[in-house]
């Protein structure tokens, strides 16, 4: 079980995100999705799971007030608003200060993570015993859910993955992890930001997929000096987050079927049993 869970909704430093631009807000996090702003999606699913506190790190000083949406009352005095630093990596060890721990850390646009998937993270990463781990999706768990909800996956010898935004932090001394975000979060994007964190091979093998997943982060874990594992989750919608429009779109279309799905079949089998089965492909205009 994650006892907090931090969601990043900052700012980069000098950037105008093109969706909350073109959808009239000054942050991305407040972006509608299937009428309410894309972090109440997260707020729902953090407020509904058992932690203990929920920590939003943003730029925004009037994010509560502009929220407007009920989860904020419903968290009640488990959210925590965290001033944002100017890259992720200083925000997450900034608001970590104010977590307990376990620490599940993800992002204001993955509206598809649901309590089912935040327990299933937590779960895993104690049953391998590790100080840290990143979750992923199966390709072929990502396609089953909607064939263009995802288009990056990340190819290594054993199995193709997709990034979920979300990372487990057992303990403060894990928080060398956090490097990982300082080139924004997506390391592979900008390499040359983390080559000093994982180190020139590793990062190579990382990028490339020169070996299994497991044996590469097996190396990461040594150059870091501590024990980061990949976290292979059921639900292959958590790897579809709101970048842009298309993906917007696909969210809403699986938001929209998952709250349908979940009214016919509330005596059907557990929530996570239900979660697995009821995402299915979905058509969405391009």
């Amino acid at each position: 079980m994650s006892r907090s869970i931090l969601i990043l909704a900052g700012r980069r430093p000098g950037a105008v995100d093109a969706l909350a631009k073109a959808h009239g807000v000054t942050d991305k996090c407040l972006v509608p999705v299937a009428g309410r702003p894309m972090i109440a999606h997260v707020l729902e699913s953090a407020a509904d799971s058992k932690a203990e506190r929920v920590l939003v790190s943003t730029h925004h000083a009037a994010l509560l007030k502009n929220l407007g949406d009920p989860v904020v009352d419903l968290l009640g005095d488990r959210l925590v608003i965290i001033p944002a630093a100017d890259n992720l990596a200083d925000s997450v060890l900034l608001a970590a200060g104010a977590a307990r721990f376990p620490l599940l850390i993800t992002t204001a646009d993955n509206c598809l993570l649901t309590p089912e998937t935040i327990a299933e993270i937590g779960a895993e990463a104690q049953r391998l015993g590790i100080d840290a781990g990143v979750a992923l999706a199966r390709r072929a768990d990502v396609l089953a859910i909607h064939p263009e909800g995802q288009r990056r996956f990340y190819e290594f010898s054993d199995v193709a993955v997709s990034n979920c935004n979300a990372y487990w932090i057992g303990h403060p001394g894990a928080l060398k992890a956090a490097e990982t975000f300082r080139g924004g979060g997506q390391f592979v994007k900008k390499p040359f930001r983390v080559i000093q964190a994982f180190g020139l091979i590793n990062l190579i093998r990382s990028r490339f997929g020169l070996g299994p997943i497991h044996h590469i982060f097996g190396r990461i874990s040594r150059r870091l000096k501590i024990d980061i594992a990949p976290l292979l989750i059921s639900n292959g919608a958590t790897a579809i987050d709101v970048d842009n429009e298309r993906s917007l779109r696909v969210t809403e279309a699986l938001l929209a079927r998952r709250g349908s799905v979940s009214r016919r079949s509330s005596s059907r089998g557990t929530p996570a049993e239900r979660g697995a089965a009821d995402e299915r492909p979905l058509a969405v205009a391009p």
